[in-house]
């Protein structure tokens, strides 16, 4: 057993599996969380509680969790605080009132406290390899995208996070701003209609953007190259609102096989994560490029973790809000699971031209 400098208190990642413990020992897999108990190789497992000796050689430091500068400024944000407290502050108890607080009892943790149904619900919210979770499914880099993400998404939570608990003493830049007359209040505004959407707003922006894509991976497939990373981030805006195609870092010119271990998932279609390319694998990546542009840049395949499992067994994407059927209809029909049923980027053009009038919003 190898003596590590390990103050009581120190939380340690298992770096291997210790499965068949010996009298006095306790077991652990790759990965898990254990708090050191004295200087004597002794620590007690986060998850079951169990104390005993360890091997320092098979343990190492846990990273500390750097907090963010800017949570200070954010005033659901209430520092390090007890359970107990928590519930304190959250009283009266209303439905999605919600604030974070650091762990008292999981150092370098943080909890995120939720009133739903006359309860207060206690999140605990995970840090591992430089990601934030609550369910090991939802990954995030920092606890505001988290906030955000749920407050558009229930995911595994109670309810959405609808009310910030604000810490005591927080100013809100909001009722500044209002008070010193550079902030419209909201409820004093009457909407109306649509006056229009300028030279190339709603339908025509829309179309014309597909439409110089699929233009664009037309001239590809002609030349018999593949783009293999189809995909928004990779799709360049010129000054006179033209699309083009960029980024040919995965390019290739046969349908050979070759390393896919840098193909993004989510874009490529199954038989390419096989090592199988074509003109019409790129064409699946076209469709959830379609996607992406009509749902206003989400991210494909929202709340999925295994997206490769679930595509290989038949699942589809619903179409975003407010997208066209027309537009839905083109995107599964990138998305036939034979490569052969699938159009290519010369009867896609082909059909985009005829179909002028897309209901494109």
């Amino acid at each position: 057993v190898t003596q590590k400098n390990w103050t009581a208190g120190t939380q340690c990642v298992a770096k291997k599996q210790h499965c068949k413990p010996k009298a006095g020992e306790i077991a652990y897999h790759k990965g898990d969380i254990l708090t050191v108990r004295n200087g004597e190789y002794r620590a007690r497992h986060n998850a079951t509680g169990e104390e005993g000796l360890v091997s320092g050689s098979k343990l190492r430091e846990r990273e500390a969790l750097r907090i963010d500068p800017k949570l200070s400024l954010m005033p659901w944000f209430h520092g390090k605080i007890s359970g107990p407290q928590a519930v304190g502050k959250l009283k009266p108890v209303e439905d999605g009132l919600f604030l974070v607080r650091e762990s008292v009892r999981h150092p370098g943790d943080f909890v995120l406290c939720l009133c739903f149904s006359q309860k207060v619900f206690h999140y605990r919210v995970i840090f591992k390899d430089n990601k934030l979770s609550i369910d090991n499914k939802q990954f995030f880099y920092n606890l505001i995208d988290m906030i955000e993400f749920y407050s558009r998404n229930q995911g595994a939570l109670a309810t959405l996070l609808l009310k910030p608990k604000k810490k005591e003493g927080t100013k809100s830049a909001e009722t500044k701003l209002l008070k010193s007359g550079w902030l419209l209040d909201l409820s004093k505004l009457t909407l109306g209609e649509t006056i229009g959407e300028g030279e190339f707003g709603g339908t025509f922006y829309f179309c014309a953007f597909l439409r110089d894509v699929c233009e664009g991976m037309e001239h590809l497939e002609s030349k018999k190259l593949l783009h293999r990373d189809l995909a928004g981030r990779n799709i360049l805006v010129s000054e006179d609102t033209v699309a083009k195609v960029s980024d040919f870092g995965l390019a290739k010119v046969s349908s050979t096989a070759t390393d896919n271990s840098k193909l993004p998932v989510k874009w490529t279609a199954p038989e390419a994560l096989k090592n199988t390319f074509s003109a019409q694998s790129d064409v699946w990546s076209y469709g959830v490029l379609l996607w992406e542009i009509f749902s206003y840049g989400r991210q494909p395949y929202p709340k999925i973790v295994e997206v490769r499992e679930r595509v290989d067994q038949g699942y589809r994407m619903e179409p975003p809000d407010e997208c066209p059927p027309d537009v839905y209809s083109i995107m599964t029909s990138c998305w036939e699971t034979e490569p052969k049923r699938r159009p290519s980027f010369h009867k896609l053009r082909e059909r985009l031209e005829k179909e002028p009038h897309l209901t494109c919003v």
